[in-house]
């Protein structure tokens, strides 16, 4: 369990905590939809203090604002109409990926979902990210209000069982009555906060890696393979194959009911196989993924070469190789080039924190003879888009294909490691979400001003907000059928 318990502890005291706050000031609070508002005065005459002394420099800051705001509703848009696709296009991404799209970010998702490439999320986690990102949020919008003379009439909570959220109050019937531009610039502020928060963290955590975390071994999550032309393919497991094609290999694998025979552990995940001979050499692949290639491309798959690395079962981090310690992917390949192929080598690997011992022969590189070939690769995942941003950005201090490891008290270095991340993550994507022109959004409010500053008419401005509006709902409902269709 380790800290999972104390979290769960944590949850259950803030949750009761939460449960007597709101009891006995049960007066105080008002409902408004599924929400309970608490209402203060908290903060107000630090707000008035900011957003009134530092004038010229939110004057400034205004313009950076509105166009952050307006980069951010495009970039959430693009966004959003290319994971429909993506969607549609690769089901077997969806399933992979697990989480229905119209999901709440809630502590311990990943665990729920067991979603394998995400850092634990405990309670904890939730709570110290929203703190941060409500403050940040909110308290950015009461600067930009005071600046623009609009009266902060109050600032508060918002309750939904144990979960929270914070809030800066203008008046709305006195920002209503301001240019476009000021309201724009209040409206843009909070997810203009969120974006510098991701940045400011994004640095917090390059630093903290950098001077926590230390290369441990070498790293690969795919074996080697290659491509193959499917009518070179001669047998699967026991079938032998004539004249190979598409068809014909799928309707064998449906009619045989055709299982994987060998079963690997590769980096704490469970490999199925099978054996496949094709151009007179043996290869493996699991069959799902053969037939997955083999629906999408009708001419050529991928398949894993016949090489020690899969023979060994090689697998986890590989911290060893004829006694001389490995510390990243580049030593590792170092210590290869000095064998020939047929030469035996020892090598150990370090998987749930076991050390686990090969003995195996190294075989010729398939594309020089000379050289020695161990036969594991790192499959690297092109990401593009706001996405891929995001993931460079918090893999830039990594190199592919090692491993790292705390260089003192693991358990707190990685729990405030995945803080950090969090922190960034949920920033960055509060920062896109509330700019999507929603009417529940800033980004609602953003666009029907802009519609209503450029068509100078109000109903069309809003009969424009609502097809808006009823587009990016289409599209969350698409997002929601393709998730359900992918398990069919």
């Amino acid at each position: 369990m380790g800290f999972l318990l104390y979290d769960i502890i944590f949850l259950v005291v803030f949750s009761l905590f939460v449960i007597i706050f709101l009891y006995k000031r049960r007066k105080n609070l008002k409902r408004e939809g599924i929400l309970y508002l608490y209402r203060t005065q908290v903060g107000v005459k630090f707000i008035n203090f900011i957003g009134g002394k530092y004038k010229k420099t939110l004057k400034v800051l205004s313009y950076f604002v509105v166009i952050v705001g307006y980069g951010l509703m495009i970039a959430m848009v693009y966004l959003l109409g290319k994971t429909v696709y993506l969607f549609f296009k690769f089901p077997e991404v969806v399933r992979a990926i697990k989480v229905p799209p119209i999901m709440p970010l809630i502590p311990y998702l990943p665990s729920i979902f067991k979603i394998e490439f995400l850092p634990p999320f405990y309670f904890t986690y939730w709570i110290i990210a929203i703190a941060i990102i409500a403050a940040s949020h909110e308290f950015s919008h009461g600067f930009f209000a005071k600046f623009n003379n609009i009266k902060i009439k109050s600032t508060g909570f918002g309750f939904l069982g144990p979960f929270l959220a914070a809030f800066v109050e203008p008046d709305e019937a006195h920002m209503q009555k301001k240019p476009v531009f000021s309201q724009l610039s209040v409206l843009s502020a909070g997810s203009f906060a969120n974006v510098i928060m991701t940045i400011v963290f994004s640095i917090i955590i390059y630093l903290f890696f950098f001077l926590t975390f230390t290369q441990a071994g070498a790293v690969f999550n795919t074996y080697h393979y290659e491509i193959i032309n499917v009518t070179s393919i001669s047998s699967i497991g026991n079938y032998s194959i004539e004249n190979a094609n598409a068809e014909d290999i799928l309707a064998l694998i449906k009619n045989k009911e055709l299982g994987n025979a060998l079963v690997i552990n590769l980096n704490g995940k469970e490999l199925n196989l099978t054996k496949i001979k094709a151009n007179d050499r043996i290869y493996f692949m699991d069959i799902k993924s053969l037939e997955g290639q083999l629906k999408t491309e009708q001419e050529q798959v991928a398949l894993y070469s016949d090489m020690p690395a899969i023979k060994s079962g090689l697998k986890g981090t590989v911290v060893e190789f004829n006694s001389v310690k490995i510390k990243n992917n580049e030593e590792l390949a170092r210590e290869i080039s000095k064998h020939k192929p047929g030469d035996d080598v020892t090598i150990k690997t370090k998987f749930n924190n076991s050390i686990l011992s090969y003995s195996l022969q190294l075989a010729e590189h398939p594309e020089n003879k000379n050289k020695a070939f161990l036969g594991v690769a790192n499959f690297v995942e092109k990401r593009t888009g706001i996405s891929g941003f995001f993931y460079k950005v918090l893999t830039l201090f990594k190199k592919i294909g090692t491993a790292y490891e705390p260089r003192f008290d693991g358990d707190l270095i990685l729990f405030i490691y995945n803080l950090l991340w969090w922190i960034v993550i949920i920033n960055a994507s509060v920062a896109l979400v509330n700019m999507l022109p929603v009417g529940i959004f800033d980004g609602g409010r953003v666009f029907y001003l802009t519609a209503l500053f450029l068509t100078k008419k109000e109903k069309l401005s809003k009969k424009l907000f609502v097809v808006i509006t009823y587009i990016i709902l289409f599209a969350f409902l698409s997002l929601m059928v393709a998730w359900f269709l992918s398990f069919w």
